[in-house]
């Protein structure tokens, strides 16, 4: 093959990245070592439903790539979601202040450069940081989900969707921690052994494996991210009243200590998304982009279902006018299912230091199309900053590979003062909405109200052996794991007020008995009226097939309160 010409390799350029709809500018091309700015490249916003990947060794770049990436999103209208692991990027909503370097950087890739805020929302799960606080219901997070922030195998998870499955046919709200512990303390006691048989695939000592892992969580202080008000993702998809698509900052400031229930978290924000949009087609723009950085996280160890669950989220979402970019560090970290549907990728410097580097450097030059450069001397010679890039163009084939000199971002490259971060959590509008957390009546005062409810004014057997017990269980695993009294309260003895307080609820809780609830009036499953008695038969006979299409719940178990 003949060797080309600088000027027919920039004449290739050119011509791959001529576009005629609205753009995201990345940079200008560097050819033989040269930067061209007349050879930009750029990415189409009608492609960036597409997915993409943006990867590459530490330090080379990542973060400042998104970061350039969101502020022209947001230029354009489009809402971005990102998780800020390190705290950079609050300087979205600080203008930067130029210098003479970055102008002399600038204006050789022919970038006109201003410093410029831009409007971010800042976000924390469960109010870990400076943020609206972000809550899920354990029902809507489902048990897919959640059996991976738990490590439970296959078996466990497959038990717990049938804890799941009972819960929802039978009107126990699963809102937070104590509800599951509460209804799967049910299933194990005396009062429920019927019905855990009916469930079939559900033994005993599963559950207490179940009932454990729950305990520990709470152990681990992780109950305060379930709860009330839970957090709508239609909040994600918001623009500023200047028309600016908002930037939703997640901080994530504990990321090294819950990675496992961090990045299923994001999951779950795509997952209810990927629930509730509805299909879109082809847009000249995104509803929405969704950065998931340190992408690797999400499939360590991950069960098939979780893997199943995930592909198909990236497969389809696109028709909903979502694009999703997963960063992490090589290709390698994204299953080979979930990296065949990513059309757009940013790919900076990898390192070969040792021979797995090299086999991840041949892995990477492998999944790139045949190009003018030799890539696996230039993945590893890429300056901070710069990146090799191949992008989907309108007509929905890949434009040639570009090894890039980067835009500069126009907003702060570094953590905004925790002053303006303050102020703008104090002033945003989500703050009355999601700011304090609620608690309402539930699963686990369903079945401990109703417990006593049973038994008059005594103290009844279920409710000795069920929340009292389980709250003691708790204690006791939670001094055993942080090697100190617990702090949890102990037991009160039961007041008249407490006693008399299911007798008030009574009345509500009585409509919704039918006639023959099918148990006896002694019964636990009985004082549950139908919920837990007859309706439990016919449940039961028909579980097999229900499982397969589970009620409202989505691809992962999900059940957003918009479909409950």
């Amino acid at each position: 093959m003949a060797i080309k010409s600088t000027a027919d390799k920039v004449a290739t350029i050119q011509k791959g990245y001529t576009l005629e709809g609205p753009t995201i500018e990345l940079g200008a091309a560097i050819i033989d070592g040269e930067v061209h700015k007349d050879a930009p490249v750029r990415l189409p916003l009608s492609m960036m439903n597409r997915h993409g990947l943006v990867a590459g060794a530490t330090g080379t770049g990542k973060t400042v790539t998104l970061h350039m990436m969101a502020e022209q999103l947001s230029a354009a209208g489009v809402p971005v979601f990102l998780a800020d692991i390190k705290g950079d990027l609050s300087g979205l909503a600080t203008a930067a202040t130029g210098s003479e370097k970055l102008m002399v950087r600038t204006a050789g890739i022919g970038q006109p450069w201003s410093g410029k805020t831009f409007p971010v929302e800042f976000l924390a799960l469960g109010g870990d940081g400076n943020g609206i606080p972000v809550r899920a219901t354990i029902t809507s997070f489902g048990p897919i989900l959640l059996s991976r922030i738990m490590e439970l195998n296959d078996t466990q998870e497959s038990s717990l969707q049938l804890v799941f499955h009972f819960a929802d046919k039978n009107n126990l709200e699963l809102i937070d921690l104590k509800d599951l512990r509460a209804v799967i303390q049910f299933l194990t006691s005396a009062e429920g052994k019927d019905e855990l048989e009916q469930l079939g695939g559900l033994s005993k000592a599963t559950a207490g494996v179940i009932l454990r892992e729950l305990i520990t969580l709470e152990a681990q202080g992780m109950e305060k991210f379930f709860g009330e008000p839970e957090f709508d993702t239609a909040e994600l998809m918001r623009t500023a009243p200047d028309g600016r698509g908002v930037i939703t900052c997640l901080e994530l400031p504990t990321l090294q200590t819950k990675p496992m229930l961090f990045s299923t978290f994001l999951m779950w924000l795509l997952a209810d998304l990927f629930e509730d949009l509805p299909e879109a087609g082809d847009l000249d723009k995104p509803k929405l982009v969704f950065f998931l950085d340190e992408a690797h996280l999400l499939f360590n160890d991950a069960s098939k279902a979780f893997l199943d669950a995930i592909t198909t989220t990236v497969r389809l979402i696109r028709s909903k006018g979502v694009g999703i970019f997963f960063v992490t560090q090589t290709p390698k970290d994204v299953p080979a299912e979930v990296l065949g549907q990513l059309a757009n990728r940013v790919q900076h410097a990898l390192r070969a230091y040792t021979p797995e580097d090299a086999k991840a450097l041949k892995a990477t030059v492998s999944t790139f199309p045949m190009s003018d450069y030799d890539l696996e001397e230039t993945l590893t010679s890429a300056g901070i900053g710069e990146a090799v890039i191949t992008v989907m163009n309108e007509k929905g084939a890949p434009t040639p590979v570009a090894l890039t000199r980067l835009r500069a971002p126009e907003s702060v490259m570094g953590p905004s003062a925790d002053a303006l971060i303050s102020s703008t959590v104090a002033g945003s509008a989500l703050l009355p909405k999601y700011g304090a957390a609620v608690d309402n009546v539930s699963a686990y005062e369903k079945i401990s109200g109703k417990a006593a409810a049973d038994s008059g004014a005594a103290e009844s057997p279920a409710q000795g052996t069920g929340t009292s017990s389980v709250d003691a269980e708790a204690r006791r695993i939670e001094e055993d794991i942080l090697g100190r009294p617990s702090s949890r309260p102990a037991p009160a003895p039961a007041s008249q007020e407490t006693r008399q307080e299911p007798q008030r609820q009574a009345p509500r809780q009585s409509q919704r008995q039918p006639a023959d609830d099918g148990g006896t009036p002694g019964d636990l499953a009985g004082a549950l009226g139908g919920a837990l008695g007859g309706g439990l038969k016919s449940m039961a006979r028909s579980l097999g097939t229900q499982l397969g299409r589970e009620l409202l719940r989505g691809v992962f178990g999900t059940a957003s309160k918009r479909r409950r």
